[in-house]
């Protein structure tokens, strides 16, 4: 579903501030697969992303995607296909338009219909039932600007945004890491109830080793632009906290240094 292969980026590249930010990078994915992504300060966790969906473009490698070669492909066109949420709940929305208006954006773009003048009556009303479903009252809000929300519930919003149409990839860059612990709770709740409902392949960064381990059925973890353990099955079943911590010294020779993962 998703194949990534020997995938490199450089930035500086032949100035003093060159930095080799991902390194011969590989991975394989099945349709469905969740799989969370772990590892310290400037691991390249961030990076990888932004290769994928198109924010950078590599210096080697390619990039497919149901079959579909998107190594070099613009990024708006892989927004199509590809769904985002990122740490800070201010990206991704429009702050000055209203709920219904970032639905309707987000849905334009999904189905390739474009965004027009007006909102159809039936495409407000599937909005209205998609609200509903969060759980969070946002069905009478339609008409409140995205900017008056609270981050939860604004964070919420664009995981609707990225779902409304199902997409062929899901990237969560610690989309949680800004919520206080209760909110983070409820959004990552949602979040597995929609990759769950729609069958959707998804890659999560996160802060948090423990739910590293525990969300979705594959865990990996990076340091300095490589792939450096790939958990799944009775492997990652059996691993500890305390035991992975261990497994980064081994494999990396060095310590953790990232202290919100090793705070939470």
């Amino acid at each position: 579903m998703l194949e990534i292969s020997g995938l490199q980026k450089v930035f500086g590249r032949g100035t003093v501030n060159e930095r080799v930010a991902i390194k011969d990078f590989s991975l394989s994915l099945q349709k469905g697969d969740f799989v969370t992504i772990i590892g310290g300060n400037g691991a390249g966790k961030s990076t990888l992303f932004n290769l994928i969906a198109g924010t950078y473009l590599p210096d080697g490698g390619k990039i497919l995607l149901d079959g579909e070669d998107i190594t070099f492909q613009r990024e708006y066109l892989r927004a199509q296909h590809i769904g985002r949420l990122f740490q800070d709940p201010l990206k991704g929305t429009a702050p000055s338009m209203t709920l219904e208006e970032n639905l309707a954006l987000a849905y334009g773009r999904g189905t390739k219909r474009g965004f027009s003048i007006g909102i159809p009556k039936r495409d407000a009303e599937m909005f209205c039932e998609k609200l509903r479903a969060l759980g969070l009252g946002l069905e009478d809000r339609m008409k409140t600007r995205m900017g008056l929300l609270s981050g939860g519930q604004r964070q919420a919003v664009t995981l609707l945004m990225a779902t409304i149409v199902t997409p062929k990839l899901l990237l969560l860059d610690e989309h949680t890491a800004a919520l206080d612990p209760s909110t983070a709770q409820k959004v990552l709740e949602l979040t597995q109830r929609i990759v769950r409902e729609h069958g959707i392949t998804t890659m999560m960064i996160t802060h948090n080793i423990g739910s590293s381990l525990e969300l979705g059925n594959r865990t990996i973890m990076m340091d300095e632009g490589s792939l450096i353990l790939d958990l799944k099955g009775e492997e990652r079943a059996n691993m500890t906290v305390p035991k992975l911590l261990e497994v980064f010294r081994e494999k990396s020779r060095k310590e953790l240094d990232n202290d919100r993962m090793l705070l939470s």
